[in-house]
């Protein structure tokens, strides 16, 4: 796309109004957003303008048939004041997958790359300067056909905006191995960031929620044998010594901060066994004493500690997060290096405003 972005400054900024020691996760908008439009076959008009409301018709084919998908991402800021996003071309490649899961078209991912980095450029005075916060960034893509029936819409829109936030999980969680409803089958679209996902998702987490869990751990939709994943995030056990999690089956979301995770690791000498792993296998490590820590990840969640998970009435504690050693050690890495408080040996982090387009203000 050998396009200018357009960029239309808000007149009134509320960042001075930003308490940046309380922040309420996702409800709290930056000054401005991007969009660009898919109509015959191209992406067109890329702009970035105040974060405000957008106008679509009732019969918007993605309210009635779900062809949306999005990612999340986070920027954060380094000792001396740099923004700096996290492997943001793996975003970019995951939302394509996704996107091509739903037939809906790729977005190259030099637009996806310009605009992030313009956008959180522009941004930057919304990035929280504690450790453990960032601005958390949306890329999202919907159909914007105007249509009633079943098929593929022909136009698209694709967006980001972004907010200030703080950690997802303030404390460790509980959770609850669902053993009724399903999130994912071999086949659908499980590893896939579709909204419909977290749509189904709704009424078994909030059943959890009522019971005093914070989240489901979701199992197998054909024997509620086997571990997938967590409502909001991946999963980690740590069974003697080895960190084990559900290996990639197209069930489970290929999640970045996982990879980032098993690299880190790896990396540390630590073992990393990703393979199947089924519920019975974890209530049995915990009778044993051989399990030792779960954790979650995710860029949202960055990494949560499991304190208990309920299972057919097996109550599953872990120890205390303080006698724990491998996810406060990565999740120390994990922050630490988007701070860049540690060095970042993977070319990771890359400052904002490195990959910009030209931009045009009017």
């Amino acid at each position: 796309m050998n396009q200018n972005i357009s960029i239309k400054k808000t007149q009134n900024s509320r960042l001075k109004d930003v308490d940046f020691e309380n922040l309420p996760f996702g409800r709290l908008f930056s000054d401005h957003m991007f969009m660009v439009d898919y109509v015959d076959g191209e992406w067109k008009e890329p702009q970035i303008v105040p974060y405000g409301s957008i106008s679509i018709e009732p019969s918007n084919m993605a309210l009635h048939y779900g062809q949306a998908v999005f990612e999340g991402m986070k920027a954060t800021k380094t000792a001396d004041g740099k923004a700096m996003l996290f492997r943001p071309e793996q975003h970019s490649r995951r939302i394509n997958a996704s996107a091509a899961r739903l037939a809906m078209p790729e977005l190259p991912e030099s637009i996806f790359l310009d605009a992030v980095h313009t956008l959180v450029n522009l941004d930057k005075g919304w990035i929280p300067p504690a450790e453990g916060s960032a601005l958390y960034i949306r890329p999202f893509m919907f159909a914007t056909d105007h249509s009633v029936g079943v098929r593929p819409s022909n136009s698209y829109k694709f967006m980001i905006f972004t907010c200030p936030v703080g950690p997802y999980y303030a404390k460790p969680v509980k959770l609850l191995a669902e053993t009724k409803y399903v999130r994912a089958a071999t086949g659908g679209v499980g590893e896939s960031k579709a909204a419909g996902n977290y749509a189904a998702a709704m009424l078994p987490a909030l059943l959890a929620q009522q019971k005093g869990y914070d989240q489901v751990l979701w199992l197998d939709a054909k024997e509620f044998k086997y571990v997938q994943e967590v409502g909001t995030m991946n999963i980690f056990f740590v069974i003697d010594g080895k960190v084990h999690t559900p290996m990639i089956s197209g069930t489970i979301l290929r999640g970045i901060t996982r990879n980032s995770i098993i690299t880190f690791l790896k990396d540390a000498g630590y073992e990393v066994v990703e393979r199947r792993i089924s519920i019975d296998e974890i209530v049995e490590a915990h009778e044993n004493g051989t399990l030792t820590e779960a954790f979650g990840s995710g860029t949202a969640a960055v990494i949560s500690h499991v304190q208990s998970i309920l299972y057919n009435n097996v109550e599953i504690t872990l120890p205390p997060v303080d006698d724990r050693e491998i996810g406060p050690w990565v999740k120390n890495q994990i922050n630490g290096v988007r701070s860049g408080r540690i060095t970042d040996s993977k070319g990771w982090l890359i400052e904002a405003g490195q990959h910009s387009a030209a931009a045009i203000e009017v």
